[in-house]
């Protein structure tokens, strides 16, 4: 969407503050979210798809409900469309590429076994906090590296910079998805927000997390190329 139709941030250490003191998950001394939240309260699927999602507080569901959250109703709508799926929730909130790098592994080695496709949504609180766009894509790399190591699928799921880091920053920092997509052959969903954010329906009052309404529009633009993914 166009970053002219945002709505205006409040002080970005608010916003920091918000992204990182937030998470309603209790957290492992690595980051992870305990194998038991991974599970979306469901039993495992011997003959179906395993999804992981992989990201911040977009996909640990920050500020709704357990069923509200972008990978519960992923899975929903995935069986609604008769493809037997199990979305297990490896969103944390406030997590940085960074961090997401750090607790991939121990993340992966949790599973019941190798997922068939792992989406990934890192780099917004990167931008949020400032860092730089160069040091948030060798994070990505390292992550998608490992990935490519051992042979995982992945879904990109890509952010933009908030028109307020500036157009040099926005710049370099919105060209780090889609590089990512070409480099590694992925498939890629260009803006996890897209058709939500700036939205007063569809967001929190905070104007950074979807909604349960904003989640479900999300769900539907994305449960396509999701299915997709997967062949």
């Amino acid at each position: 969407m166009n970053a002219g139709r945002w709505p205006i941030y409040v002080g970005m250490a608010a916003i920091v503050q918000l992204l990182t003191a937030c998470s309603n998950e209790p957290a492992t001394s690595n980051g992870a979210v305990p194998s038991a939240q991974l599970q979306n309260g469901a039993a495992p699927i011997a003959d179906g798809k395993l999804i992981l999602a992989f990201g911040d507080s977009l996909y640990a569901g920050y500020g709704v409900a357990q069923n509200e959250s972008f990978p519960y109703r992923l899975e929903q709508a995935l069986r609604a469309k008769g493809l037997a799926a199990q979305v297990h929730n490896a969103g944390v909130s406030g997590e940085t590429s960074l961090g997401g790098m750090q607790r991939l592994a121990f993340t992966l080695d949790g599973l019941p076994r190798k997922p068939d496709l792992l989406l990934i949504d890192l780099g917004g609180n990167d931008m949020l906090r400032g860092l730089q766009p160069e040091e948030s894509e060798k994070n990505l790399r390292a992550i998608l590296d490992e990935l490519k190591r051992r042979q995982i699928p992945v879904l990109l799921t890509g952010m933009r910079a908030a028109p307020n880091m500036g157009a040099e920053y926005g710049a370099k920092f919105n060209a780090i998805y889609p590089r990512l997509a070409k480099d590694y052959d992925l498939s890629l969903y260009p803006f996890f927000l897209d058709g939500v954010i700036g939205d007063a329906k569809l967001m929190q009052a905070d104007s950074i997390h979807p909604n349960p309404a904003g989640v479900n529009v999300i769900v539907g633009k994305i449960t396509p190329i999701v299915m997709k993914s997967l062949g």
